[in-house]
């Protein structure tokens, strides 16, 4: 029987690699501590395992800490290294509990580096006869591998093999020593040959044969490659020192000794809990509720008249009750209910299942019967109601004629309010990171993919615990995030006059819903599969040969090695990429590029728009129904899906062709009311630029007059080329758009971008001075705020990695100004839905998108609403600037523009 391979893990490189992915670097538990890191590690061993079927030889190296024998051969060793970020520090003690409670061997062998460690192990397991798997990213291990010792990078899922790293460097793994003393290494301070990179190091050692014979030829090198190798002929055998892996290190165990002990679960049970790791606690084989003793509960399943009865007694008292519903359907047009839950104190709570209906379901309450007398409670305004996403069972309640009313809190916009961007805001995970709960999920009573059922056939005995819990946990959420809102004045008010009564008012707008004209579609369509024919046939010709259009492998092989285009960015694997974003580029200078592009979009409109709304249409309605997520954006905007309609592109015709689709129904108008350049208002307000704010106030066009002001001309003699590059610098700085992004959206160099912009503040030094503010205000306290003290949290902000640092400084100059734009439209739906839609018949609000609100009108009180809504909108914020607003009204969405 062939030998079972060892696996060997290099821990430094996990660690590393994990930290610098930037979503992992916003992962962080309710106390805010950075746990990226460890989850990032632990899920490359656990997926590592999985590949490799367990093996039973496994071993994770570290490096361990202080110096080791390179520094006494080269005290500059790694002397260049910046400190370990203090945000990774903190999580390697805990990383390395997990490790070893999970069972693995972890090494960290003192004076020696884990590549030493792991050279000197796969050698001897080598010539043993074992073949060995190394799961790494450092070329330095390449110099090890032959015909048993292979590499594994787990992050792009390439495996080194002889050829593999020949392909990849240019050399055999034998000539690799000589390889890397050529090329050295700046990040640990290692010599190498100044100006040589990877290519001239093949090359010479193609030529010569090795770092010996290219030291013996370095007088017949020409150029000033040759002299910078006759330079440095007195350090490169310390260069081939310094990289050279021992092999013989004195270690005392054997590649044998590395089996993997049994997993120590209850350490690991501590640290999952501890470190707030949901998904790994559910799969620990052990009781997780029964291990961690939690607090007793008093759940109530209520099948008799008296049981219920005493609730409803219970919650008229109540100052706040916790009330969820348990439905058919996901739909909230389609839902009903199955059953409803309550709780008044923290652990306790009732389930009255009403419409459980498998074979054998206990005799229940008549739905009817208990939702007529529980309506007088939930349409009461007094009896104060907590839930968690109430806005979908205030639709539920409306399928069976009761209107929700007296809605006081809402756990999951209690958290999204205090932090949009810390987590998810789904009752699970906050139960988890704040109540330090394991809750019963959906899954676990109702089953999973093809064998889930709806909740009517979920046994009432499953469903009564969890239904319950929903409501009790609740209560909990909103008894633990309630302080912390409170404590903030700002946040708090946010939450209870914007976010609370916004609630219903799109729970309301959704169910308007919108008409749509399907006959339209259905010609848009035909016309858009016309269209995405013609451009591929010109795909086709500027090709010269057909292709899949569809394909990213085939464009990726026309484009960039048929066609020999520049490539732009690479894939993960290295191969060329072909998103978006740079066939974009591309699309500046070459032909085929563009027609991709135009297809795609057409495509995408074609399947999201024309072919999909048409079977979106309710039955019962007649209208499509989108859904507005409250909680989802970090900036505080709404956005939508089923259908997205935030998505739908306005610059293009076919775009706005699918906006024709949205009709007003006979006798009635669609009225678009729109903000008119809001963020740079926003900004105006925000810098308390002089000139920004005299050219608003004056009501001039705000481009011409940037225009005018950059480039030193009078107004009335601006060109339309200097109008478009003031409205590119006008929205670029609003985004943080760099000189080279303006350079190229205005197809300039990027010298003359730079002067534009430099201009810009010269002209505009407000506007500079805010954003220099903002930038160290948002390093020094983590987050911005707008206008009106919604918290936009920035946690890469002081990131030591520049791309993701930049990132986050062009957000922390861009959040305020989206965030008070989100802001204000809120404002304006809930100012407009007291003063409008509560007090008068024949309009309806029926969509809300970016800065826009579209109604539904009677038509012939088009005219009056125009003003009316247009002063509610302009209204809804007091800014150094006044706010203005464009409406219009048509038979359909577009016209209406």
């Amino acid at each position: 029987m062939p030998k079972k391979p060892l696996v060997l893990v290099d821990g430094s490189y996990y660690l590393f690699r994990a930290y610098h992915v930037p979503q992992l670097q916003q992962l962080t538990t309710s106390r805010d501590e950075p746990i990226g890191a460890i989850y990032g590690v632990m899920n490359m061993l656990h997926k590592l395992l999985k590949d490799y079927d367990d093996p039973e030889l496994f071993a994770v190296v570290f490096d361990a800490k202080g110096k080791s024998f390179r520094n006494d051969l080269y005290p500059e060793y790694k002397a260049h290294r910046p400190p370990v970020p203090e945000d990774l520090t903190c999580q390697i003690p805990p990383l390395l509990e997990i490790i070893r409670a999970e069972g693995f061997p972890l090494l960290m062998i003192d004076n020696v580096e884990a590549d030493d460690v792991i050279a000197t192990l796969a050698t001897r397991a080598r010539d043993e006869g074992r073949d060995v798997i190394i799961s790494t990213g450092d070329k330095d291990l390449a110099q090890i591998v032959d015909s048993h010792i292979n590499l594994i990078n787990t992050m792009n899922g390439t495996v080194l093999d002889p050829a593999g790293v020949e392909e990849k460097f240019g050399v055999p793994p034998e000539r690799i020593i000589d390889f890397l003393a050529l090329v050295g290494d700046s990040v640990d301070n290692i010599p190498g040959v100044p100006k040589v990179g990877p290519k001239t190091a093949a090359k010479w050692l193609h030529q010569y044969g090795s770092l010996d014979g290219v030291v013996a030829h370095a007088d017949e090198i020409q150029g000033k490659a040759g002299e910078n190798l006759r330079a440095s002929l007195d350090t490169l055998p310390l260069s081939r020192e310094l990289v050279t892996l021992k092999l013989d290190l004195d270690l005392d165990l054997a590649p044998t000794d590395l089996t993997r002990d049994e997993p120590d679960v209850p350490a690991l049970l501590e640290h999952f809990k501890r470190w707030e790791f949901k998904r790994w606690l559910e799969q620990l084989p052990i009781d997780v509720e029964a291990e961690s003793e939690p607090e007793a509960v008093d759940y109530e399943t209520v099948l008799a008249q008296e049981d219920l009865d005493r609730w409803l007694g219970e919650i008229r008292e109540a100052e706040l009750f916790a009330f969820d519903t348990e439905t058919t359907s996901l739909n909230y047009m389609e839902a009903r209910v199955v059953g409803v839950s309550f709780s008044v104190t923290p652990g306790r709570a009732a389930y009255v299942p009403l419409a459980h209906d498998y074979e054998g379901a206990p005799e229940q309450l008549d739905r009817d019967r208990v939702l007529k007398q529980l309506a007088p409670i939930l349409a009461s305004g007094k009896h104060r109601k907590l839930g968690h996403n109430l806005k979908y069972d205030r639709s539920v309640l409306a399928n069976h004629g009761i209107d929700l009313q007296g809605i006081a809190h809402d756990s999951m916009l209690e958290s999204y309010v205090l932090n949009s961007t810390a987590s998810n805001h789904d009752m699970d995970s906050l139960a988890l990171k704040y109540l330090d709960i394991h809750t019963v999920h959906y899954e676990d009573v109702a089953g999973k993919g093809a064998k889930q059922v709806s909740f009517n056939q979920v046994p009432v005995e499953t469903a009564a615990p969890y239904a319950a819990e929903d409501a009790d946990v609740t209560l909990r959420l909103h008894q633990a995030l309630w302080p912390r809102l409170s404590a903030e004045p700002g946040l708090k008010a946010l939450y209870q006059d914007v976010e609370i009564p916004l609630l219903s008012i799109l729970s309301q707008m959704e169910r308007n819903g919108v008409c749509i004209d399907v006959a339209m579609l259905e010609e848009q369509g035909a016309e858009l599969t016309r269209r995405m024919a013609e451009i591929e046939r010109q795909a086709h010709d500027a090709a010269g040969e057909v292709f899949n259009i569809g394909s990213p492998k085939q464009i990726q092989a026309i484009l960039f090695e048929k066609m020999e285009l520049p490539v732009i960015s690479k894939t993960p694997k290295g191969q060329p990429s072909t998103a978006e974003a740079v066939l974009q580029e591309l699309a500046a200078d070459y032909e085929l590029p563009r027609l991709i592009l135009e297809h795609r979009a057409m495509s995408k409109l074609k399947s999201t728009y024309t072919d999909r709304l048409p079977q979106m249409i309710n039955a019962g309605t007649g209208r499509v129904h989108t859904s507005y997520h409250q909680a989802v954006a970090a900036t505080g905007r709404l956005s939508s899906s089923d259908p997205n309609l935030q998505n739908i592109p306005i610059r293009s015709p076919e775009g706005r062709k699918i906006r024709r689709a949205f009709i007003a129904p006979p006798g009635c108008v669609l009225l678009a009311a729109d903000y008119s350049q809001i963020e740079l208002r926003i900004m105006a307000h925000l810098s308390a630029d002089e000139s920004l704010l005299q050219a608003f106030a004056a009501g001039r066009d705000i481009h011409r007059s940037t225009a005018a002001e950059v480039f030193g001309t009078p107004p009335e003699q601006v060109t339309g080329e200097q109008r478009r590059a003031a409205k590119a610098i006008n929205f670029g700085l609003i985004y943080g758009m760099s000189p080279f992004g303006l350079a190229r959206q205005l197809g300039i160099d990027r010298a003359a971008a730079r002067d534009y912009v430099d201009l810009y503040f010269e002209r505009y030094p407000a506007v500079k001075r805010y954003m220099d503010e903002t930038r160290e205000r948002a390093k020094q306290q983590g987050f911005v705020e707008t206008v009106f003290k919604r918290r936009l949290y920035i946690p890469e902000i002081n990131s030591r990695n520049a791309a993701r640092r930049q990132y986050a400084e062009r957000t922390a100059i861009n959040a305020p100004m989206q965030g008070t734009a989100a802001d204000i439209i809120k404002r304006a739906m809930i100012a407009i839905t007291r003063e409008v839609l509560e007090k008068r018949e024949g309009v309806k609000m029926i969509m809300q998108v970016h800065d826009e609100l579209v109604f539904e009108v009677r038509e012939d009180l088009a005219g009056e609403l125009s003003r009316t809504v247009a002063g509610l909108m302009t209204g809804a914020a007091e800014l150094n600037v006044p706010l203005e607003v464009e409406v219009g009204a048509g038979r359909n969405w577009d016209e209406a523009h």
